[in-house]
């Protein structure tokens, strides 16, 4: 099967190009920078700019994908929220393109969301839940959801939450964040009253690979298993890694005063993923040590 992979330098991209490819399927990833001079042969880059209408239709026709999986966004939430009209076009006008493209080909198209099209009053989230946004990133993703529902024939929406892994990709996530900072010895201040589902990168990679190769169409929840607040995920972390608990020191969302609103009790269930694919969700405790692993691999 061919893919065409959006975001192919992100955090959960370039692990789903090597995922697809160990799987025996022929990958063309699409990225906006120069490409990487580490790059294996095993991928196929092309530079694409999402937002340009023409190039993404000449590029993916060119590509031959059956299957078209875009993880590229802008997710800086509170850059979102300063630039409504780059987050608009890079969420929503960028995913309208690839759907119909994937319209005109044939393609099945899977659209990589977040937990944020919800407002965080009683989660977490099951994939029937109706979406309220709050805040530019947040309602550019839920518009971005609504081309897909709307523009693609053939459509995945697999919505996913505070995505982690080592190392980082063109910028740090939130899980190689708290590394590079505790492995210093500094501390760290996590929300203690905003619930998320973190998802380990590699473990999401392996779920929308699966999703890709069985099609399998409508909204899943490609996530971690477990809900929990950014301190104690943090703890956990350091449980892992053996730093120094106290290190992690609680904070509340408000405090903050960040550009852009937080959805506090947010998250999303997994059940559907966990009972139907090989993929399975993995709860924190597998996932942080799946996150030690990685580290170590790569010379943490």
């Amino acid at each position: 099967m061919r893919v065409a992979v959006t975001g192919a330098r992100g955090l959960v991209g370039s692990r789903l190009c090597l995922e697809l490819w160990n799987r025996g399927h022929e990958v063309v990833g699409l990225l906006r920078a120069p490409i990487p001079p580490s790059a294996g042969a095993q991928v196929e880059y092309r530079l694409c700019d999402l937002t340009d209408a023409r190039a993404v239709e000449g590029i993916v026709v060119d590509a031959r994908a059956e299957v078209i999986i875009n993880t590229a966004s802008m997710t800086d939430v509170d850059r979102c929220q300063r630039n409504p009209e780059q987050a608009y076009a890079s969420n929503v006008e960028a995913t309208a393109h690839l759907c119909r493209v994937a319209g005109s080909t044939g393609a099945h198209l899977i659209h990589v969301s977040t937990d944020y099209v919800f407002d965080g009053e009683s989660g977490p989230y099951g994939e029937e839940d109706v979406p309220n946004p709050r805040g530019t990133y947040a309602t550019t993703k839920h518009m971005a959801e609504q081309a897909v529902r709307v523009l693609a024939p053939s459509w995945t929406i697999a919505r996913t939450a505070v995505v982690y892994g080592w190392p980082p990709s063109s910028r740090p996530n939130f899980g190689s964040w708290l590394l590079s900072t505790l492995r210093k010895g500094e501390s760290v201040r996590l929300f203690e009253d905003q619930f998320v589902s973190p998802s380990l990168a590699l473990n999401v990679a392996a779920m929308l690979a699966e999703i890709a190769e069985r099609k399998l169409g409508g909204v899943w929840n490609a996530c971690g298993a477990s809900v929990v607040d950014r301190l104690t995920f943090g703890r956990a972390l350091c449980g892992v890694f053996g730093f120094n608990s106290a290190l992690c020191i609680g904070s509340k969302v408000d405090d903050a005063k960040l550009d852009s609103p937080r959805p506090r009790r947010c998250g999303l269930r997994a059940e559907k993923a966990a009972a139907q694919l090989q993929a399975r969700p993995l709860p924190l405790a597998e996932a942080l040590a799946g996150l030690h692993a990685e580290y170590l691999r790569h010379g943490g």
